[in-house]
């Protein structure tokens, strides 16, 4: 990973004790009342900390270890981000001998254990996480095996998921205690959700995943359970549900997206902003599109464009036009995607967006090649290339590359063909776009066998 990177989270470097006073001051009450659980818990006592950003659990964890009040109590921060966990008694009995006891005023100080990162294995959706159910099965044996108060830090859904997947264990709380996120962590959080800076199918997958993570919480900050999202939360909720629709789609997991875009779709007619609703129905195009579900697709795409014809907005017609022309190409029905690749081209041209009109140009170039016409489609591709140059765009570069090299080995101009997918995978493997690089090296392989005169295996 790109250590250079932007942090998804706020407070990658900070001075943890400049921010406790301010979190303290906003969750008083709640704080107080932790303080005297964890006084009072003694031998194995289960208590739900409800945090929705690791920023803010870390300056909770802090704000108990330095709390007079916790003098003679020694905590111990576990972090389990494995999203493959399953056993986490198993993994905390591992660690409890080599915790070193601390003393205070001549006795070993209480150990309370706080666990952390567990919302990785307990997910977002789907059925029975393992870790759940394994938390439920070997609940009695905590009694014996972790004779110490536990505190769970976990977000809004990974504690409502816990609740219904492991009961038994959720039964045995003593103490929720739910602490509200600061204003300086949900605004940081906001931006990064409205950052369109940030082109989500090129980030590696555990950015993606991080992405995800970070806009799970935050939607836990607009719909908490159990309550219902009114007013001037709508436009904001309803940008994370889309945002989220975007990062499922970049995981080509359409059925999550749909989702949560299906919800935006809902929800969107109740405020003024048409043009945000023309996007949402293009996501949830894409949705169906990446199920193959073409007409569906269309009729959302169709919906789309008809909204920004109405709306007279020249750049929400491309992008309905272009994945209309997308979806035609699916069909393999080449003329009608032309003909929606050709519309898209002539408004790009009619207000100059030159950047637009290299994708245009790239996938009328796959068309020309599905049709076999190769003269037309590398002057197509070349038109793309020139422009992704002239905007130093790389990645997409990479893409018209590989299909130069497509086009060239279809034309049986094999040297040419290599330099072209060369160069696409050197700029796959700069993205660590393992997916792409993974094709483009097996496209090489087999121009070598051309290029050594030797005919293809069959």
């Amino acid at each position: 990973m790109n250590s250079s990177r932007k942090p998804l989270h706020p407070h990658s470097q900070r001075n943890l004790s400049s921010e406790i006073g301010p979190f303290i001051a906003l969750n008083q009450e709640i704080f107080a009342e932790l303080l005297t659980f964890v006084d009072f818990a003694e031998k194995f006592t289960i208590g739900f900390v409800e945090i929705n950003f690791p920023p803010d659990a870390e300056i909770l964890v802090e704000a108990l270890k330095t709390n007079p009040e916790c003098r003679d109590i020694q905590f111990i921060a576990l972090n389990f981000p494995d999203a493959n966990l399953r056993f986490l008694r198993d993994e905390i009995v591992k660690i409890l001998p080599t915790i070193e006891a601390e003393r205070s005023r001549g006795f070993n100080k209480k150990l309370v254990l706080i666990v952390q990162g567990l919302e990785k294995s307990i997910g977002v959706y789907g059925d029975y996480p393992p870790v759940l159910q394994d938390l439920n099965f070997v609940r009695d044996a905590y009694k014996r095996t972790v004779p110490h108060p536990i505190l769970f830090i976990l977000p809004d859904y990974a504690l409502t998921r816990l609740a219904k997947f492991a009961p038994d264990f959720w039964a045995w709380q003593s103490g929720m205690f739910r602490f509200q996120t600061p204003q300086v962590t949900k605004d940081y959080a906001i931006n990064e959700a409205q950052n369109t800076e940030r082109i989500i199918d090129r980030l590696e997958p555990p950015e993606k995943q991080e992405r995800i993570d970070l806009l799970h919480r935050l939607l836990m900050e607009y719909k908490p359970t159990g309550h219902q999202v009114t007013g001037e939360n709508l436009h904001n909720y309803s940008n994370i549900l889309h945002q989220l629709g975007l990062a499922y789609l970049s995981k080509r997991k359409p059925m999550n997206a749909k989702e949560y875009l299906e919800e935006a779709e809902k929800i969107v007619n109740e405020f003024q902003d048409p043009t945000f609703h023309a996007e949402v129905l293009n996501t949830l195009g894409d949705s169906y599109r990446q199920q193959r579900q073409f007409d569906t697709a269309s009729a959302y795409y169709q919906k789309s464009l008809s909204i920004s014809q109405q709306l007279q907005n020249p750049r929400g017609e491309i992008a309905a036009l272009l994945k209309l022309g997308n979806v035609y190409l699916g069909l393999r029905q080449f003329t009608q995607a032309t003909t929606f690749y050709q519309q898209c081209l002539e408004i790009e041209q009619q207000i100059g967006d030159r950047y637009s009109s290299a994708r245009t140009y790239h996938n009328m170039g796959i068309v020309a090649q599905k049709l076999r016409k190769f003269k037309k489609a590398r002057r197509n591709y070349q038109q793309a290339l020139a422009i992704f140059i002239e905007f130093v765009d790389r990645y997409s570069q990479a893409l018209t590359y590989h299909c130069l090299g497509a086009l060239a080995e279809a034309e049986e101009n094999y040297a040419e063909a290599r330099v072209h997918l060369q160069t696409a995978l050197e700029i796959y493997v700069e993205y660590k776009d393992e997916y792409r690089g993974a094709i483009a090296r097996e496209a090489l392989e087999r121009l070598q066998v051309h290029l050594d005169g030797n005919k293809p295996p069959i």
